[in-house]
Parts: C-alpha cells; sequence; structure tokens
C-alpha cells in the first residue's frame, strides 16, 4: 500500500491494540468447572464459560465438529452478502451489521465490568435472571452500534472496530483447539487469495459497503495525498465558486474485520492451553507480518492480509510452543 508512515503506524497500532484488547476480554471469560447431580443422582462436571447473552459453547462437540460448521457459517455468509447485494438490500444488511455489532460490544463491555467487580448482582428481566452487567452492557452498546451503523462517525467507527472483533472471537475460542484454528485460517488464507486476486469479489464487497452500505467491516483510514493536499490549499485561497464546488478523491487504507479476528481467535486459544504470554507473542507475530505486508504493497491495489498475517501466526505459534 506504500501508504504514509502516520497511517501505517495508525493501522497497525489499532491492528495490534485490538488484538490484545481481545486476550484481555478472552481471560475474562476463563472456564469455570462445575460438578452438579443429574436426575440419576450422579455427579457430573459441566464447563461454563458465562458468556452473555447466551453465547455459551453447546455442549459436548468436538473442535473439529465446530470448525467444520463455522467453516460452513462463513460461506453462507459470504453468499448472503453476495445475494444481498445484488439485490441492493441495504436497509437488511444495516439491521443484521447492528445485531451483530450489538451483541459483540456487549460481550466486550461486559468482560471490562467483571474485571472491575461491577454491577455482577442478578436481576431478573423479562423471563430470565441475568447479571445487572449484561443489562447494562447492553445498554452502552446500543447507542454505539447505532452510531456506527446509521450515522457513519469516522472516530466511532474505528474505535468501536477495536472492541467488537475480540468481543466476536470470544464466542469462537471455547470450541476450537491450536490445531482446528491452524487449518481455519490455512482455508481462510486461501479462499483471501482467491477472492482478491482471482475472482475480485473483495473488492467489490469492499467498495459496496463503503459507498453503498456507507458501513464497513474492518479498520477505515481516510488520507491526503501531496496532489490531494495542493488542490485544497488552491480551493482555499481560491475567490472562484467554481474551485469551491470542486469535488476532491480521498484515498482510504482499509483493514478488513477477518484479518483482525482470526488472528485473535488463535491467539486466544492459545493463551487458552499455553498463557497469556504465548497469547502476547500470537499478537506480537501477526502485527509484525501486516508490517511486513504494508512495507511490499503498493498504492491502490487491493492485497489478501490473510496469507501474510497467518505466516506470521504461525512463525509465532512455532516460538510459543518452544518457550
Amino acid at each position: 500500500m506504500k501508504h504514509s508512515w502516520k497511517i501505517t503506524s495508525l493501522l497497525l497500532g489499532m491492528f495490534l491494540l485490538t488484538q490484545l484488547i481481545g486476550l484481555f476480554v478472552i481471560e475474562q471469560y476463563k472456564p469455570e468447572i462445575k460438578q452438579v447431580v443429574d436426575n440419576e443422582g450422579n455427579s457430573i462436571n459441566i464447563t461454563s464459560y458465562n458468556l452473555p447473552y447466551g453465547m455459551d459453547p453447546p455442549k459436548d462437540i468436538s473442535p473439529e465438529v465446530s470448525v467444520i460448521s463455522i467453516i460452513f457459517a462463513v460461506a453462507i455468509a459470504v453468499f448472503l452478502m453476495l445475494f444481498l447485494m445484488k439485490y441492493k438490500a441495504e436497509l437488511f444488511l444495516r439491521i443484521w451489521f447492528f445485531s451483530v455489532v450489538t451483541l459483540a460490544l456487549g460481550i466486550t463491555i461486559t468482560a471490562v465490568l467483571i474485571k472491575f467487580g461491577l454491577f455482577l448482582n442478578r436481576i431478573d428481566f423479562l423471563f430470565w435472571n441475568v447479571p445487572l452487567s449484561w443489562i447494562i452492557s447492553l445498554i452502552m452498546a446500543l447507542p454505539l452500534a447505532f452510531m456506527k451503523i446509521f450515522k457513519r462517525h469516522l472516530m466511532v467507527h474505528n474505535l468501536t472496530e477495536m472492541i467488537i472483533y475480540p468481543g466476536i472471537a470470544t464466542i469462537f475460542v471455547p470450541l476450537l483447539s491450536v490445531w482446528t484454528v491452524v487449518f481455519l485460517l490455512i482455508l481462510i488464507s486461501l479462499y483471501d487469495m482467491y477472492a482478491v486476486w482471482h475472482a475480485g469479489f473483495m473488492q467489490k464487497m469492499a467498495k459496496y459497503q463503503i459507498q453503498k452500505l456507507k458501513v464497513f467491516t474492518g479498520f477505515f483510514v481516510p488520507y491526503l495525498g501531496k496532489k490531494e493536499r495542493k488542490l485544497i490549499d488552491k480551493i482555499k485561497n481560491s475567490k472562484s465558486k467554481k474551485d469551491k464546488n470542486k469535488k476532491i478523491k480521498v484515498s482510504i487504507a482499509i483493514l478488513g474485520g477477518g484479518d483482525v479476528v482470526f488472528p485473535i481467535i488463535l491467539g486466544g486459544v492459545v493463551l487458552r492451553q499455553l498463557g497469556i504470554v504465548q497469547g502476547i507473542i500470537i499478537a506480537l507475530g501477526a502485527t509484525l507480518a501486516l508490517a511486513g505486508l504494508f512495507y511490499i504493497s503498493k498504492k491502490g491495489k487491493f492485497y489478501p492480509a490473510m496469507p501474510f498475517i497467518t505466516a506470521g501466526c504461525f512463525l509465532a505459534l512455532g516460538i510459543a510452543y518452544l518457550i
């Protein structure tokens, strides 16, 4: 992409911070093993993650089955997105994104409340008895999601992106093992290369989201080159109405949401199995690989980020197992 060092640093900083927030959130939902007595009087162990809004994983499902389910879910989501794009169903897509964003924000905010021991008492809400933190988090998440999806505020967009992906990743971490995530990353990388370099529909989805939907799933940073800045200065100093009404094309640097969330999932699974230091190593490996992509890429071209990020994650995973 060859963006300015400021844009590159901003994207890398947001990416790394999101990875670390993800590890923090996942750490708050540590599995708890409770012993209960079934109807036949036998003592059984039940693992609970205390994820809010009924997001605890289904019991007795192997990581191998889970990864296949996730692959099918991703495929269906992509197909549905392309289908709705074709029929210009912008309102439906916004409502869909709004629901996902609200849920993910609620999970992340709840993790912060858990960390500081706030609003942990349970209350009766509609037909459920739930922790008050769940309700408070939802109340905080709703206006943020509304501003993000329906108001298109740039700062709100990027700030919420940094807490959306940790919430999403937290749902998937309990379902997977290290090696099923490795398999998932390989498939996603192959899909990313095909979608960007061959089919081209990744670019179409990005342009559709930005231009028509007015929502983008990922980091979004507009920037001005030297030519555009000179044009702005010329317009400012001009007294001509024609100059004042000129439109200026603004370049944008983007990083897709999938490129952000999948390394968090691997980092979270590694954190659970090996420890926090190893989880941080995964975050650093992914960030360094992304920095390498930014260094070699050219302005105005689309690149599949996942193959590079996956390579960085795999190198970091090898280091994590050695220490």
